[in-house]
């Protein structure tokens, strides 16, 4: 389904064009928050018993067979230009160690506190659009995201000081995943996102592969394959399903609104993150990662309603 054609008739203003795409961007994105958290939980679980490259592998081999099934009954073309390989394979290692950064630290500290850690992320991800891609970025938006940098370094402190090193583990995931973001918005101008998406988890699979062999071969415990019992195939069909639907999401979104636009709004992604954990492990954040937050989704919100009053002004 083109999702072009039906939200965007030609006869329509301008204005009001890139109006729906903006608002079809902030939707596909709110979708995104609300499931990539899920997609955590259900590795958070599996690392019990299965290696994080393992679980990172699954969760690439899952998004291959999804697509795969979805391109198949939507009939669309999966060939991509040669031209294309190289920024499709970079894309598909950023999201490889993003993703294996993070499940590394969710392994041992509460979701929400590596969540919010990583949530340096948009921060960074607004200077790259700025400096790179010469987008609008207001005074008022960078005083807001920069505020909300000061909250991750709140949170970060106490998981420090709890966990190690591991606490920084997100900040890898931050700049891996700033990094795919940039390289999903400049494939989504030539390719269609399924395409992009299965290309991607093909390209990762293999990369993850590689690593799995190279584990086995050094005897490695975290880059080992473990055969999972009983309930860690359901853990490790999350994995692969939450995987797959979540960043489908999050491709459509910078297919249709600039990056300075869903930046702020992936704050959200924070309240599912401790709203599951809570339910799901019992994971409480302390008062001082709270406060960080509170400042991070805080500026988030702020910059959405700018957003929408220059959208109105405009």
């Amino acid at each position: 389904m083109n999702f072009g054609v039906i939200l965007l008739p030609s006869k329509q203003p301008v204005k009001n064009i890139e109006s729906d795409k903006n608002s079809l961007g902030i939707i596909l994105m709110l979708g995104f928050c609300f499931l990539a958290p899920l997609l955590d939980v259900f590795a958070k679980l599996a690392s019990e018993q299965i290696s994080i490259a393992q679980i990172t592998t699954i969760r690439f081999l899952g998004q291959v067979f999804f697509m795969l099934l979805i391109i198949l009954i939507l009939k669309k073309r999966i060939k991509v230009p040669v031209s294309l390989l190289f920024p499709l394979f970079s894309r598909a290692l950023f999201l490889m160690i993003a993703t294996y950064c993070f499940f590394s630290a969710i392994k041992v500290m509460p979701i929400a506190d590596a969540v919010a850690i990583a949530f340096i992320e948009p921060f960074i991800l607004l200077l790259i659009g700025k400096f790179i891609f010469k987008e609008s970025l207001g005074i008022r938006r960078l005083s807001a995201c920069t505020i909300g940098f000061i909250g991750v370094i709140l949170v970060i402190k106490p998981s420090f000081a709890n966990f190690g090193f591991v606490a920084l583990y997100p900040l890898g995931t931050a700049f891996s995943f700033a990094f795919y973001i940039i390289s999903t918005r400049r494939l989504s101008q030539h390719l269609d996102p399924m395409c992009i998406q299965f290309q991607t988890a093909l390209f990762g699979s293999l990369l993850c592969a590689s690593l799995l062999f190279f584990g086995n071969m050094t005897n490695i415990p975290e880059l080992q394959i473990t055969l999972p019992k009983g309930i860690f195939w359901i853990w490790l069909l999350g994995v692969a399903i939450f995987g797959t639907v979540s960043h489908l999401f999050i491709s459509y979104a910078l297919k249709f609104a600039s990056s300075t636009v869903l930046a702020p709004i992936h704050y959200l992604e924070i309240v599912s993150a401790v709203f599951f954990g809570f339910v799901v492990f019992d994971d409480v954040p302390d008062l001082t990662s709270f406060c960080g937050m509170i400042i991070v989704i805080s500026s988030g919100i702020y910059i959405f309603f700018r957003e929408k009053s220059l959208e109105k002004n405009n």
